[in-house]
């Protein structure tokens, strides 16, 4: 079975919102750990508040965060999208994480290749990073996988954990992406 009928990328709706906060729970110890936006006490309501959210960047195009979710159970098991976007020099960052029962799998993979062709035909940017903590292995082999040239060790790119830290800048260009 390809990954493009294991999975599917798309915006959230209101109806996602209990099946989101079951796949960030399920992830909670990884996710608490990487992601800035969760912690070991995220609650039902940030979920609800998260995926209101979703709706309204995507609605005032400031942000596009896009769902994974599994094809055969509808189930959310991770997140990506395109954010930090500078329309003057056309240009953002793509996100993403997975749900911990589907890490190793190319479901990241697969989900940030989708943002990247959104990002490149859809929103018409040239221009995508992927910023990484030096230490996120796994972030950077998707980066990686996706042909992403690696440009840059960034001295205090990334606010981690209440500190600034280095990280890795890659980056993807249209011909990059098929």
């Amino acid at each position: 079975m390809s990954e493009a009928s294991k999975y599917i990328v798309r915006r959230f709706l209101p109806a996602d919102t209990e099946s989101f906060y079951a796949a960030v729970r399920e992830s909670i110890d990884e996710l608490a750990y990487w992601m800035p936006w969760c912690s070991k006490d995220y609650a039902f309501s940030d979920a609800e508040n998260w995926i209101t959210a979703t709706i309204d960047l995507w609605s005032n195009n400031t942000e596009y965060p896009l769902g994974i979710f599994d094809a055969s159970t509808g189930a959310v098991i991770g997140g990506t999208g395109i954010n930090h976007i500078n329309r003057a020099y056309r240009i953002g960052n793509i996100g993403y994480w997975v749900s911990s029962p589907y890490t190793g799998q190319g479901v990241a993979r697969f989900a940030a290749h989708q943002a990247a062709l959104l990002g490149f035909s859809e929103l018409g940017l040239t221009r995508l990073e992927i910023v990484v903590l030096t230490h996120n292995i796994a972030s950077q082999r998707v980066a990686m996988s996706l042909g992403a040239k690696l440009e840059c060790e960034a001295r205090n790119r990334l606010y981690f954990q209440g500190a600034p830290h280095d990280a890795l800048v890659y980056s993807l260009v249209p011909g990059d992406v098929s």
